[in-house]
């Protein structure tokens, strides 16, 4: 490790009092960071925690946020062995949020995030257009003091102030790109997730993560970097992922099959290059089949077997048979963990495969009516959950019976 005058060179040269976070001045930043630096060993648990609430509070970024990005990357690069990899998973919540969440399995649109945020010059120009036109002093002394925060350079807009530190996060991906090759697995895991949200630097980033293919013996982070390539590149370069369809353990083959359904899905070009749907669905099918490998890659908050019914449902889409892969998705419903951090998207929400059953306009539907796919369908949703996997009360599971 560096000293920690090293690591922390330049802290003192930031107004960090002038910066806000979830609990107003940031004055307590650089304290936090030289605690997580420092040599008591059980400092950092706490002054990370610290941290994690509050430049990073239930997901939002503020003025303070980007400006401990550049001081975290050393720490992770250098710092003390307890603390990097907390610094790593810090430096992802910072860049991304959950987006893990809810961008899956096609990975974030950074386009579309950008074009959505509003500029902090739009925002002042629409104080000085209410500022204008307001009469009421109350009121206009409102937007005065809100004005004037925005100035002093707060962000007013969530998803401006989330890009500020998704960007700062960017600009250290050239320094976090050496701990791909790091001596401590986690290390290297951590690092592949993380790159895994920058798409606009894919360029950069995907011959060193390809290169680890080659050599990674870790079958965590060989998952982890194959679920990584598949979120960056638009073909399957040398027949990488394909290879690992055949990997002696079942991770990196769900990794693989992972994907590639997202390279079948997002660009369509390259599919005569890659396996069928139904081969890629039928490694998928078998990880669901089964319980999840522990530990596992940090993807989907670590409900792989949520992430496996996203998958599936898109390649119901590019199947012949998309009936096979809808049974594969009742299969696997059970195993799929309740998730905390964000509803889940509709396209994956129980109740959608129960509109793929009945139609939606009928209530109450009596079973000898249905068709043949949803008597047989509805079979192996009863027994699975009832027999091998009973339904939680409240999950999305459980919703879906109620309402059938």
């Amino acid at each position: 490790m560096k000293r920690s005058d090293d690591l922390l060179a330049g802290l003192d040269d930031i107004d960090w009092t002038a910066l806000g976070h979830a609990y107003g001045s940031a004055a307590d930043v650089p304290g936090l960071l030289r605690m997580v630096c420092g040599p008591d060993e059980e400092a950092p648990e706490s002054a990370f925690g610290s941290l994690f609430g509050n430049i990073f509070h239930q997901g939002t970024r503020y003025s303070a946020s980007p400006y401990a990005v550049p001081f975290l990357a050393r720490i992770a690069v250098a710092g003390p062995v307890g603390a990097r990899a907390d610094a790593l998973l810090l430096l992802t919540r910072l860049a991304i949020d959950w987006h893990d969440e809810y961008d899956l399995p096609l990975g974030i649109d950074t386009a579309a995030w950008r074009a959505a945020a509003i500029s902090p010059e739009e925002t002042l120009r629409w104080y000085d257009e209410q500022i204008a036109a307001e009469s009421d002093q109350d009121r206009l002394d409102d937007l005065r003091e809100a004005r004037a925060y925005c100035a002093a350079g707060h962000p007013m807009d969530a998803r401006e102030g989330a890009l500020r530190s998704y960007d700062a996060v960017r600009a250290q991906l050239p320094v976090l790109l050496e701990l791909l090759g790091d001596r401590d697995p986690d290390i290297r895991t951590k690092t592949a997730y993380l790159l895994g949200w920058f798409p606009e630097e894919a360029t950069t980033t995907l011959p060193p993560l390809q290169a680890c293919l080659d050599d990674e013996r870790d079958p965590i982070c060989i998952a982890t970097v194959l679920v990584t390539v598949g979120l960056l590149a638009d073909h399957d370069s040398n027949g990488q992922l394909r290879h690992h369809l055949d990997h002696e353990h079942p991770l990196p083959r769900w990794a693989a099959a992972t994907a590639l359904t997202r390279l079948l899905i997002a660009h369509p070009a390259s599919a005569p290059g890659l396996p069928p749907a139904e081969r890629i669905a039928a490694e998928l099918a078998a990880f669901g089949a089964e319980p999840a490998p522990e530990p596992a890659t940090a993807h989907h908050d670590g409900d792989l077997h949520g992430y496996t019914v996203r998958s599936l449902l898109h390649l119901m889409r590019a199947a012949q048979n998309p009936d096979a892969i809808l049974l594969e998705i009742v299969r696997a419903l059970p195993r799929i963990e309740t998730t905390e951090c964000v509803p889940r998207p509709p396209t994956v929400r129980t109740e959608n495969l129960a509109e793929e059953l009945f139609d939606p306009a009928d209530t109450s539907p009596v079973f000898t009516e249905l068709t043949p796919r949803g008597r047989d369908l509805l079979k192996i949703m009863a027994l699975t959950a009832a027999e091998r996997h009973p339904m939680p009360l409240g999950s999305d599971l459980h919703e879906t019976f109620c309402w059938t």
